[in-house]
């Protein structure tokens, strides 16, 4: 096998050691940063997603997996910088106001990275206005909301609203999901979208932005 396949190869087991080595291999013999991401690292993360979404695999090896492609991603992201090497799409994420859970929302970060978006955390208990600020400062495709309780769920719809009122959603995609999340409910506070799961997420962003 080739570097890249050895590498993408890597992700899939979750070896992070050689992850990084097999990057910094691929380098020296001359491929380009962004041919590294696409056959190297989006490439393992690409089977790792497919696994998980027929569930032969779980949350911990998708965790393992996204590991191993971050320390991939560290050796290459000052060369991508001094490139201007651009991102499949640039993605906002945070956790519905009042909601204190992550889990979901990383693993759906993780995913995206892994499929060569930039992601911005917003962290959790994410207020409506400050999903609007980040809309006017970053210019994101999309933003993504997470909850895992029927509690939070209302701030979704009230975070769409707030982008309305700042003249900012039409600039933006907005997909939502968590536990009690459905697509109904996404349709009902005018949505762009629903992922039932973290591998979906990736799709339907990838679908959205085009």
């Amino acid at each position: 096998m080739s570097v890249l396949e050895n590498l993408a190869q890597a992700i899939i087991a979750g070896d992070a050691m050689a992850a990084k080595s097999l990057t910094e291999a691929a380098l020296q013999e001359g491929a380009t940063p962004s041919t590294v991401i696409k056959e190297g690292l989006i490439a393992g993360m690409d089977v790792i997603s497919r696994r998980f979404k027929a569930r032969e695999i779980f949350v911990p090896e998708v965790l393992i997996a996204a590991r191993a492609m971050h320390s991939g991603l560290d050796v290459l992201k000052p060369l991508l910088a001094s490139s201007g090497q651009k991102a499949a799409g640039q993605v906002v994420m945070g956790s519905a106001k009042g909601d204190l859970h992550d889990i979901g929302k990383n693993l759906v970060i993780m995913m995206l990275e892994g499929a060569g978006f930039e992601v911005t955390d917003l962290g959790v208990d994410v207020a409506p206005e400050r999903f609007v600020q980040a809309v006017q400062e970053q210019k994101p495709h999309a933003i993504g909301i997470s909850s895992l309780l029927t509690t939070t769920m209302p701030a979704m719809g009230k975070t769409i609203e707030a982008l309305a009122a700042a003249n900012v959603r039409d600039q933006v995609k907005v997909v939502i999901g968590g536990a009690p999340v459905t697509q109904r409910y996404a349709d009902e506070i005018g949505a762009d979208g629903y992922a039932p799961d973290a591998s979906a997420a990736v799709e339907l962003i990838k679908n959205l932005v085009g």
